[in-house]
């Protein structure tokens, strides 16, 4: 019925020029929510310009390692021995992302884990752009009890069969971005696309065993499961900002948003090496920001327009990561 209204409403209205011309609605499975874990399976519904299916393509994908919980995606060790390699189906789902925007419910995670096999595996994901469906559903004001999948599938009366399947997830935000893609289109929406800069330079670091099996997966809840990564403190006095021009001084506050082609977590050893205080968080105290997207209109983004932190591109940061001037001495 919305559709059918939606469609109707879009009959008299030209379609936006400035929309994409195809879609891969993508969902991934994987062992956990850290940056070490792995793909264990993977479907991408090809859509047309207008959200039309066009076809669709199922894998699951040896991890080489544990498959993490079972209990919610029901892939045991079992169940993945025999199954491929991410290297061994890069190829075919290069071919199904090529040229297409990615979409997925919670795009940042599914990007990432794709950007991070594509780079265990020597090779670049041909991602650029990504939609993220709980981005768009914000921008068409749906009048959601939440963002979860199954609220955005309600809403559109599509029917889940089986949750936490790669397959079916794929098929249930396909068969919902349609309807929010012809409703965007009538009102000539702009689509909240962002930026996706593959990969590389990415190094693995050991696996960190498992210290309990209570906890969020899959992007969907954040859970603790995982230990976080600490860092030390940075044993240098703040300076105050960065001035454009000058020198990076040992004790600046350095803030990263968005993707960036080296691993976040690289760049942030980097920094923390140099002497550099690497916050999770953006604040008047921050002395720089660092982002390939300043005009993204993430939280960091916005907050250092507000403060007037100085920003920089991952490029320019790289260089001032080779000349970071000493703290001065008491």
């Amino acid at each position: 019925m919305l559709e059918d209204l939606t469609t109707a409403m879009f009959s008299a209205t030209a379609w936006p020029a400035a929309y994409p011309r195809g879609y891969a609605v993508v969902d991934v499975e994987t062992t956990g929510l850290a940056r070490d874990d792995r793909i264990i399976s993977a479907a991408v519904y090809r859509l047309d310009a207008r959200g039309e299916v066009e076809d669709h393509w199922y894998t699951t994908v040896n991890p080489e390692r544990d498959p993490g919980p079972v209990w919610i995606h029901g892939l045991t060790s079992e169940a993945l021995e025999g199954a491929p390699l991410f290297a061994d189906i890069a190829e075919e789902f290069t071919a199904r992302l090529t040229g297409r925007v990615l979409v997925a419910h919670n795009a940042v995670f599914d990007w990432q884990m794709i950007a991070r096999e594509y780079a265990r595996a020597e090779r670049e994901a041909p991602v650029r752009q990504r939609l993220c469906t709980i981005a768009l559903s914000k921008e068409l004001g749906l009048p959601l009890p939440s963002h979860k999948l199954e609220s955005l599938a309600a809403h559109f009366g599509v029917v889940q069969q089986r949750a936490h399947h790669a397959l079916d997830d794929a098929r249930v935000l396909a068969e919902a971005f349609r309807p929010s893609l012809l409703a965007a289109a009538a009102r000539n929406v702009r689509l909240p696309l962002h930026e996706c800069r593959p990969l590389t330079e990415w190094t693995d670091r050991p696996v960190t065993p498992r210290i309990g099996q209570q906890a969020g997966y899959g992007g969907r809840r954040q859970g603790g499961w995982r230990p976080s990564r600490k860092r030390p403190a940075c044993p240098y006095p703040n300076p105050g900002r960065y001035e454009p021009g000058g020198r990076l001084k040992q004790g600046m506050r350095i803030a990263f948003s968005g993707d960036t082609s080296t691993e976040r977590e690289l760049l942030e050893d980097r920094a923390t090496e140099a002497g550099l205080h690497v916050a999770t968080s953006l604040s008047r105290l921050t002395s720089l920001l660092v982002t390939n997207d300043p005009d993204s209109g993430t939280s960091k983004v916005v907050k250092a327009r507000q403060f007037g932190t100085p920003v920089v591109d991952e490029a320019a940061f790289g260089q001032l990561l080779a000349d970071v001037e000493p703290a001065a001495r008491e």
